[in-house]
């Protein structure tokens, strides 16, 4: 299965394409979807959802992964942010791509195996599961790939018999 994981924003929206099949992952690609920081919020959302469609019109994934919002302690980022993933959501509802939708601390467990891991930890643990010869970058591609690993591992775990098992593939003879 191809999982497009996507984290959310506004100037950086970042991606992560993987390929996942029962608890092991193979990265595609990954990087960033940027907007120019003079525009106005109405251009650089209509910029986003030109390059979500021109990213799902090239990678054609199965699934996608969004990472919810987390409001910390700047809630006119948030705001902006959330303007930013309705586009996103928008964008992968047109294409006819199914969301699935995890929390930050969601991630961290599914990658680092503790939700209260630290940034680093969960940048290492998507280095070594993907078998990369460097720690992914820019920070909004590594947590994209992160979100698609949480998925991948959500998606494909053989605890998840309706999704994995498909009675039609096996001969019952």
């Amino acid at each position: 299965m191809r999982i497009l994981g996507v984290d959310p924003g506004v100037a950086t929206i970042g991606f992560g394409l993987i390929e996942a099949d029962r608890g092991s992952q193979r990265l595609l690609r990954y990087g960033v979807i940027t907007t120019p920081a003079g525009l106005p919020l109405s251009n650089r959302l209509y910029q986003i959802s030109q390059d979500m469609e021109e990213l799902l019109s090239a990678f054609h994934p199965d699934e996608a992964a969004v990472e919810e919002l987390f409001f910390s302690k700047n809630i006119t980022t948030g705001i902006a942010v959330a303007h930013g993933r309705g586009v996103i959501l928008l964008e992968l509802e047109r294409a006819g791509i199914p969301v699935y939708e995890y929390t930050p601390m969601q991630v961290k467990q599914a990658v680092a195996g503790y939700g209260g891991a630290e940034k680093r930890q969960v940048m290492l643990m998507t280095q070594r599961l993907l078998k990369m010869g460097e720690i992914p970058r820019p920070d909004d591609a590594a947590d994209a790939l992160a979100i698609a690993i949480c998925h991948g591992r959500s998606a494909t775990s053989l605890l998840n018999t309706e999704r994995v098992f498909d009675p039609r593939k096996y001969d019952t003879r």
